[in-house]
């Protein structure tokens, strides 16, 4: 691994756009694959946009347009047995480690079917057989957590890695701080993956930092750190690949800075009135990550535009299945939000407190 502070966003060149340029053994199905996770969360989140507007989500509604190519390449590179904590503009890395549309549907409406049963929101859960530790919106606090869960594995003898995410502006936070400190000491086998997208919340990253490159940080720890364009999905297949074969032979961690662009607002009520403009705009023509990816894969001959469409249909026929059986999902009954809190599953009937009736 090395650390990397020359890197800056390609550009079009002589109006050519941009495709997806990294050397990859990826294979065919593979190539596919990560077409169709990309393509899945973009109308994943499409489709939470529309519930939203129809006031069935309880809550806003977090997208990652414009860097849904950083989560699912990063994602995609780890084993089964590897832990991920993401962030709410993270979706696509969730859908890698399995997690089914129709679970984000009954969560973000708050359903009983839902996976916290209507405890929690958005991606606010997590699943530990597959490997996904849910976010809180303590930006900062899953780095520590993620330390916790390798030092834990590391006793017990356990070989994986986890990978933390986190924006430009948790970046700031002490618990970043001291998290990423105690896995550098020890040598854990954590990823960062800093997602340098130029806001946190309306704030632009200049205001932020100090640093040019969040990658910078990562030298006052003494682990090693390197650039990926974020819009690059191969890109950051790779890098994330070469990083987690660093971590899991005893390297010890590695910060992974992905330049890229949120374009939509933190959430759906953030008009982005802060933003210069023309920028969006600028960014959805020249460096949308699915456009660079189709072309990509048209380029190199592993598909042909009927085989993208069939891949797209596949995805909406899910979608609208799994839509179809949150939205059929029951509220949770009141007395529901008792239990299931802390370890109180365990504790007999005749145990639990009476819930008082009117």
């Amino acid at each position: 691994m090395r650390i990397s502070t020359k890197f800056a966003p390609r550009k079009a060149d002589d109006g050519k756009p941009l495709t997806c340029t990294t050397d990859t053994d990826l294979k065919r199905e593979q190539l596919l694959d990560l077409y169709r996770y990309l393509k899945l969360t973009r109308l994943v989140e499409e489709r939470l946009v529309n519930l939203y507007r129809q006031t069935k989500v309880v809550g806003g509604v977090f997208r990652s347009l414009g860097q849904e190519a950083t989560a699912v390449g990063t994602a995609y590179a780890l084993g089964q047995q590897d832990f991920i904590t993401p962030l709410i503009r993270d979706l696509g890395a969730v859908l890698v480690k399995g997690i089914r549309p129709r679970d984000v549907f009954a969560q973000y409406m708050a359903k009983a079917w839902g996976p916290s049963g209507g405890r929690d929101l958005n991606i606010h859960f997590g699943d530990m057989e597959r490997g996904f530790i849910g976010p809180i919106s303590h930006l900062g606090d899953m780095i520590p957590v993620m330390t916790g869960i390798l030092l834990g594995a590391r006793m017990q003898n356990k070989s994986i890695v986890g990978v933390a995410y986190i924006g430009d502006g948790g970046m700031s936070t002490g618990a970043f701080h001291e998290g990423l400190n105690f896995a550098a000491v020890q040598r854990l086998p954590l990823i960062i993956v800093a997602e340098y997208n130029h806001y946190a919340y309306s704030t632009p990253t200049s205001l932020q930092t100090a640093c040019r490159d969040l990658a910078e940080k990562a030298v006052g720890y003494g682990i090693p750190a390197t650039i990926v364009d974020g819009n690059d999905v191969v890109a950051c297949y790779e890098v994330m690949k070469q990083a987690a074969d660093f971590a899991r032979r005893g390297g010890g961690a590695v910060l992974i800075e992905a330049k890229t662009y949120r374009r939509k607002g933190h959430a759906e009520h953030d008009d982005q009135r802060y933003v210069a403009d023309g920028e969006i705009e600028w960014w959805e023509k020249n460096n949308d990550p699915i456009d660079r990816f189709e072309r990509y894969l048209l380029d190199q001959k592993v598909a042909n535009q009927e085989k993208l469409d069939e891949i797209t249909a596949g995805v909406i026929r899910e979608i609208d299945e799994d839509c179809d059986w949150a939205e059929s999902s029951p509220m949770p009954q009141p007395e529901e939000a008792a239990y299931r809190v802390f370890d109180n599953e365990i504790v007999p009937p005749s145990l639990r407190p009476k819930v008082l009736e009117n």
